[in-house]
C-alpha cells in the first residue's frame, strides 16, 4: 500500500464512523513497516471524552498493540490535520511523520475551529479565557514528587 491508500483508509474510517453514528467525521491510522499498528475514530460524544479524537484513539491503540509508549518509526495518516491536542500527542509519542487529507481550515468550515486554542496558547496566562495560576505550598523534600523523580535513576525516561 502507498500513502494514498493509507489516507483513503483514514477517510473511510471517518465516513464509517458517521454511518455508525459513533462520533465526529474523523479517522486515523498509524502505520509501521507497511502494517497498520493502530487505528482510531472520533468518539468524543459517544464516549463522553473530549480527548477521544481519532488521532489520540489511534495512538492509544497502537501503543497498546505494541506494548510501548514510543512510536518512533511510525507514520500517522489522518483524515484531517491534527488539532493542537492531537499534535501534542503525536510529539509525545514520537511519531515520525504526519499525512492528512482535510486541513484545519476545512474543519473550521464545518464547525471544528481550533484557531481559538492556537490563539490562547500564545497569550500570557492572565489574558487567557481559562485562567491558570500557580499556588505554592510547602512540601517536604522526601514527599516532593519532582525531587524524588530526579533522584530516582530507575525510572523510565520519556
Amino acid at each position: 500500500m502507498n500513502h494514498s491508500d493509507w489516507i483513503k483508509l483514514s477517510v473511510r474510517l471517518a465516513y464509517e464512523n458517521l454511518l455508525n453514528k459513533n462520533g465526529g467525521p474523523f479517522g486515523a491510522v498509524i502505520v509501521q513497516d507497511g502494517k497498520v499498528i493502530g487505528a482510531g475514530v472520533n468518539g468524543v460524544t459517544t464516549l463522553n471524552d473530549p480527548t477521544a479524537h481519532a488521532e489520540v484513539q489511534a495512538i492509544r491503540n497502537a501503543c497498546q498493540n505494541l506494548g510501548t509508549y514510543l512510536l518512533k518509526d511510525a507514520v500517522l495518516y489522518t483524515s484531517c490535520e491534527p488539532c493542537p491536542m492531537c499534535l501534542s500527542a503525536v510529539y509525545w509519542s514520537r511519531i515520525s511523520k504526519i499525512y492528512y487529507f482535510f486541513t484545519k481550515d476545512d474543519a473550521a468550515k464545518i464547525g471544528f475551529d481550533d484557531a481559538h486554542i492556537y490563539n490562547e496558547l500564545s497569550l500570557p496566562y492572565e489574558d487567557r479565557t481559562i485562567p491558570s495560576e500557580q499556588i505554592m505550598i510547602k512540601v517536604k523534600d522526601i514527599e516532593n514528587p519532582f525531587i524524588v523523580w530526579s533522584k530516582d535513576e530507575s525510572h523510565v525516561h520519556y
